[in-house]
């Protein structure tokens, strides 16, 4: 057996793809914190607007304008969607490329294993023979 894991090349791969899409999950994670806290600004904008109406033309201002802030609500309710659709996306890309990672990640912890496995093997095999020399040598001692 090697002593150099022989798919080191593309675990190093799988790990970069692995950060890359944890890149682009926190980028859409982003994405759609960015777009939530724009929501609730505007909707606190419409809750907090207590403007007094004195005359037809102001009211007929104040009701554009909260149409125009119901609008843009609805674009940015149809916009956390899409965002949100992303982040999932993102995400799902995210544990595929983990998963990868994992199995060559095990491949490699075996493969590890396996090679100290030897090397005990093979330092048990040198001290068998240590063992066994100075045994020899003890009697050969002892009967001269």
């Amino acid at each position: 057996m090697t002593r150099t894991f022989s798919l080191a090349g593309l675990l190093r791969l799988r790990r970069i793809r692995e950060d890359q899409a944890a890149g682009s999950l926190a980028a859409a994670n982003a994405r759609v914190r960015e777009n939530a806290e724009r929501t609730a600004r505007v909707r606190s904008s419409l809750d907090e607007n207590g403007t007094v109406v004195s005359n037809t033309a102001a009211l007929h201002a104040v009701s554009t304008a909260r149409a125009s802030s119901r609008s843009m609500l609805a674009e940015l309710n149809a916009l956390a969607v899409l965002r949100q659709s992303a982040a999932d996306e993102s995400a799902a890309e995210f544990a595929a490329a983990r998963s990868q990672s994992v199995r060559i990640e095990k491949l490699e912890l075996r493969h590890g294993e396996r090679v100290a496995q030897q090397d005990l093997h093979a330092e048990q095999i040198v001290l068998d023979e240590i063992a066994s020399r100075s045994w020899f040598q003890a009697k050969g001692e002892a009967t001269a």
